[in-house]
């Protein structure tokens, strides 16, 4: 993947992450990029499936046609929606773009940061959902730690509430 740009898109498959893959697609990805879609499970007990092999290091990095089987998804403990597939099988056949997947385990503020250097990105993009500044100070905002933790270029994009 050397000298082509990686874009990450951070998705949970929330309406509020499929705006910012949207936006992505629309705004940063040109031909010959690699759109990488990150994507953080919590951490858990799991018995089964290829989430024990990758439970520190995360996911190998996942092709679209992988990732768009939902057999290979259940081994991850990953449901991607139908919209964000059909978003990132559209990118990939209208522009050069190769689509791939990366699944971490734990809490999502230090994973995505991890997967900024471990991949690494060249820009991240991720959603935010809007939470008010009391829910903000109690749960935390993913954006706002990513923003400023992240080792590459990161750019929000708000949820617009209907």
């Amino acid at each position: 993947m050397e000298g082509d740009r990686r874009v990450g898109v951070a998705v949970d498959f929330s309406e509020c992450s499929r705006e910012a893959l949207k936006w992505t697609v629309d705004n940063v990805v040109r031909d010959g990029d690699h759109l990488i879609l990150i994507s953080v499970r919590p951490e858990g007990d799991y018995e089964d499936g290829e989430m024990q092999l990758w439970a520190t290091t995360g996911s190998p990095l996942i092709p679209l046609s992988e990732f768009c089987d939902a057999h290979t998804m259940k081994k991850y403990g990953v449901h991607p929606d139908p919209a964000t597939l059909d978003i990132v099988s559209t990118i990939a056949k209208q522009k050069e773009v190769v689509v791939l997947m990366k699944i971490y385990w734990g809490d999502a503020r230090e994973k995505i940061c991890e997967a900024i250097d471990n991949i690494p990105l060249s820009c991240l993009v991720i959603g935010n959902r809007g939470l008010g500044k009391l829910k903000r100070v109690i749960l935390g905002s993913v954006s706002n730690y990513v923003v400023n933790n992240g080792s590459c270029p990161v750019t929000v994009v708000k949820h617009e509430h209907h």
